[in-house]
């Protein structure tokens, strides 16, 4: 029997010598894993053995007002009911673990897949935005940290539920972390949760109402069923889908718990009336903007928040409201005021009862504001060399747009009509529609808008006849702040609510700078302010409250089928106020003559200890008298004359007649209406 062949001798050396470099790496390899494991279980035995940091210690943050006196604290007292994880919903798990953290049960505390995905987006991009926080980093996080996003942090998140892991099994975590999560209105925790949503136990929660619950924490404002239903119900449909995917449920069960009707129960009021309630929740919402941080840590910080807030004008317009609106019924009202010259927010009511609903409709962007959107057309006008003397035919006016293949058919207010020459001064007090609509023609849609834009008015505008008119929705928020900049000689000042942010410590984290923007030239806008004081001259649309102003005031009626607005201003302060149904309900003539009624009470009171002030006249204003027939220079030989400003170079230059001309005008009378203003205000 033969032997087998032998591979030649150079050939044998070769693969000897690849062997013996296989055998060392095996070799060095093995060795390596086994001080790498060394290194690892010494490390998890030293972690083991750590002690994890105190719980964080919870500091209410606080409010304070524009004098500097405390106003609130931002929330008024934490809602919790800590509950074993026996007494949770099985579907209220199920659901918490699929949306959250679907590898919870295999994972030692930290998702390696998650975490490199979120590496990778952070590294792109060069910040700490991108989290891939586990339920036992998330614990870590509200338990001994604080929610800022930096590389520190996280760093510390990470090490911290790698040590939760070595001391607690998974349920204990996970029941730990149900009964710490934020579910926003003050409350922690799924007992809580479920007792403030459903009036029930969080052991007895349906499919339905686990799934719309576990969606919250995700961002407990934006998803909150009471601030907006809607952003609620999507994003259970995502926990449902999430569900599906992880096999806990069937499709058809996700269908049937997505349409189920829940029966949320009504926000409990706080046991004390809380200052200015809407006003609070802007600025939570600013602070978490403008911080970067989340809620839970804007409420429970112990942050020193500076506002704007005027104690007597709020509570000035809370008075005004209640007395218009009342406290009962679905007729809401919303008011927003601001000063003019430095943007600040004196006073907010989002609606007539906060602990019935928290939805602030100052800044709903779904009403729309009618004819108080005409100031905004011809301050346009007027910076394209119109003046209070431009004249349109009022009679039934048809327009065409869209290059002529559709028609706009406007109506005046019940149809009414002079069919003769209207000029602005006439237009802006009796709110004619004709002429509003021939002036966004003439001098175009676009150019409007690009105003709108400057004033601060950011909701969808399209460049169609009907603008003129208001049609689109805007907030009351936009409609005070575009009025301000008029009031503020054209110039917008960015509102504000939040001066200075500090820490428990004192540190200054926030301090505002608001930006000022030119939105028309100080002629212009004092011209258009002298045109909106006809409103409340006896013929115009405001003069039902005149009785009620004791200074010079300017200001814009607005009416539709299911709105009320009265958008005006004094010196010293700008307000918008809205009043009709949440539903879109059409309003009565009784109730859309509320807002008057409430702007000019507000305005009074909030300003009683404010002696009245004439609005100032800026460089730029001519004035003269001017014959109301023929709208040249009125002299001697004119029937009738009234007083008129204009941005100076279009007023007119010919006189009425040959007859001698008449006095110039002094400077007192170059101020409008004030003296007639005072002498009101003197005699009240």
């Amino acid at each position: 029997m033969r032997s087998p062949a032998r591979p030649p001798m150079g050939e044998e050396s070769r693969l000897y010598r690849i062997a013996r470099r296989i055998k060392r790496g095996a070799a060095f390899l093995l060795s390596l894993g086994i001080v790498m494991g060394a290194m690892l279980l010494i490390a998890l035995l030293y972690l083991r053995s750590q002690a994890l940091p105190a719980v964080s210690f919870l500091q209410t943050s606080i409010l304070y007002d524009a004098e500097g006196a405390p106003l609130d604290a931002l929330t008024s007292g934490q809602n919790r009911q800590p509950v074993a994880l026996s007494d949770i919903s099985p579907y209220l798990i199920k659901a918490t673990i699929d949306i959250e953290d679907r590898r919870f049960y295999s994972h030692p505390g930290i998702d390696p897949k998650g975490l490199a995905r979120a590496v990778f987006t952070n590294l792109k991009s060069m910040s700490a935005d991108q989290g891939a926080s586990t339920i036992t980093q998330q614990l870590a996080r509200n338990l001994y940290l604080s929610h800022d996003r930096t590389w520190s942090r996280k760093s510390k998140e990470a090490i911290y539920a790698i040590q939760l892991e070595l001391q607690y099994d998974k349920d204990q975590i996970l029941a730990q972390y149900l009964n710490q999560i934020y579910f926003g209105h003050s409350t922690y925790g799924v007992q809580a949760a479920a007792q403030m949503l459903y009036g029930k136990k969080a052991a007895d929660l349906t499919l339905a109402e686990a799934s719309l619950m576990a969606g919250i924490p995700k961002g407990p404002r934006y998803y909150s069923p009471y601030l907006n239903m809607e952003n609620a119900k999507s994003r259970q449909k995502l926990v449902l889908a999430a569900m599906v995917k992880a096999g806990d449920i069937t499709a058809d069960e996700a269908e049937a718990a997505s349409r189920e009707p829940l029966a949320i129960q009504p926000l409990q009021s706080e046991g004390r009336s809380a200052v200015a309630p809407y006003f609070r929740d802007y600025v939570r919402r600013v602070v978490e903007e403008k911080l970067q941080v989340s809620e839970p840590y804007s409420d429970s910080g112990g942050l020193r928040i500076y506002t704007t807030l005027n104690r007597e004008a709020q509570k000035a317009a809370e008075q005004a409201v209640a007395k218009q609106v009342g406290t009962t019924g679905d007729l809401q009202a919303a008011l927003v005021s601001l000063d003019p010259r430095t943007g600040y927010i004196k006073a907010m009511v989002g609606g007539k009862n906060y602990a019935e609903n928290q939805y602030n409709r100052v800044f709903t962007t779904t009403r729309q504001p009618g004819s108080s959107f005409k100031p905004v057309v011809y301050l346009t006008a007027l910076a394209h060399t119109f003046s209070p003397l431009t004249t349109y035919m009022d009679e039934p006016t048809s327009f065409p747009y869209d290059d002529g293949k559709q028609m706009y058919h406007p109506n005046n207010y019940d149809s009414k009509y002079t069919y003769a020459p209207m000029d602005m001064r006439q237009a802006v007090a009796k709110s004619n529609n004709i002429y509003a609509v021939h002036t966004l023609v003439d001098i175009g849609a676009d150019n409007i808008i690009a105003t709108a834009r400057r004033m601060g008015i950011t909701s969808n505008l399209d460049p169609l006849p009907s603008l003129a008119l208001g049609t689109y929705p805007v907030s009351p928020f936009e409609m005070a702040a575009a009025f301000a900049s008029i009031a503020n000689q054209g110039v917008r000042t960015e509102p504000v609510a939040v001066l200075r942010i500090e820490d428990s410590s004192g540190r200054v984290l926030y301090r505002a700078e608001p930006q000022e923007v030119k939105v028309a030239e100080p002629a212009q806008a004092y011209v258009l302010t002298n045109l909106m004081e006809s409103v409340f001259e006896e013929g115009g649309t405001g003069f039902r409250v005149s009785d009620l102003m004791k200074r010079p005031v300017a200001g814009k009626t607005g009416t539709t089928n299911t709105d009320a607005w009265m958008v005006g201003f004094t010196p010293e302060l700008a307000t918008a106020v809205w009043v009709g149904y949440d539903q879109g309900r059409t309003i009565s003539s009784a109730e859309a003559h509320k807002a008057a009624p409430i702007f000019a009470e507000y305005t009074e009171t909030a300003l009683a200890a404010v002696p009245p002030k004439p609005f100032a006249v800026p460089d730029g204003v001519t004035s003269v008298y001017v014959d109301t027939v023929t709208r040249k220079l009125a002299n001697q030989g004119c029937a009738d004359s009234r007083l008129e400003v204009f941005v100076s170079g279009t007023e007119p230059k010919e006189f009425c007649s040959e007859a001698p001309a008449l006095p110039t005008p002094s400077p007192a009378q170059n101020k409008g209406s004030w003296w007639q203003d005072f002498k009101r205000w003197w005699s009240s």
